[in-house]
């Protein structure tokens, strides 16, 4: 009885060495997206996303950009001021109420975003929906218990799949408020 109780506990030791490696190959997945994102293009996975919601959404105020890419509005501004310094993005005032001022495409942009690879998240999303309901489900639920056991629920975070390439940084597009 003894020994069965011995090789449950290096059956579940194995178990959780298994999630543990699991998580972070999915971190390494992630960083190395990022990484050749910000090789290829300069561009980090929050500028890319701002940029494909700009071309997507048209005449953009800033303040609706945040909302649809679920950033605090902060983030997206100082995102915005990169892209603009980098002639990717340039800020025009509406035509019907001046003090409006939207979020547009400079040509360079439009190109650059034309050679830009899809989000990691993009590829995810597909094969995630591809799953039964349940599937679903138990991966949320699954997910959510580990995050909470690892006590990162209380961490804010984006639905954007995204690691700062250069964590020595203090760039502002990797501290989401």
């Amino acid at each position: 009885m003894f020994g069965s109780l011995i090789n449950d506990r290096e059956k579940a030791l194995d178990a959780h060495e298994e999630v543990l490696v699991a998580l972070r190959q999915i971190i390494r997945a992630v960083d190395l997206h990022s990484r050749k994102l910000n090789k290829d293009l300069g561009l980090t996975g929050p500028q890319l996303i701002l940029m494909r919601a700009i071309r997507d959404l048209g005449d953009v105020t800033i303040k609706q950009l945040s909302i649809e890419t679920n950033m605090s509005q902060a983030t997206a501004t100082s995102i915005i001021d990169r892209l603009e310094k980098r002639q990717l993005v340039e800020r025009v005032r509406s035509q019907r109420d001046r003090r409006i001022v939207h979020a547009k495409l400079t040509d360079s942009g439009r190109t650059m975003l034309s050679t830009a690879p899809l989000p990691l998240q993009d590829g995810f999303i597909q094969r995630f929906y591809g799953l039964d309901t349940w599937e679903q489900t138990q991966m949320l639920s699954t997910v959510q218990r580990i995050s909470a056991m690892m006590n990162a629920h209380d961490i804010e975070a984006e639905p954007v799949l995204h690691i700062d390439p250069d964590p020595k940084s203090n760039s502002s597009d990797s501290h989401h408020h």
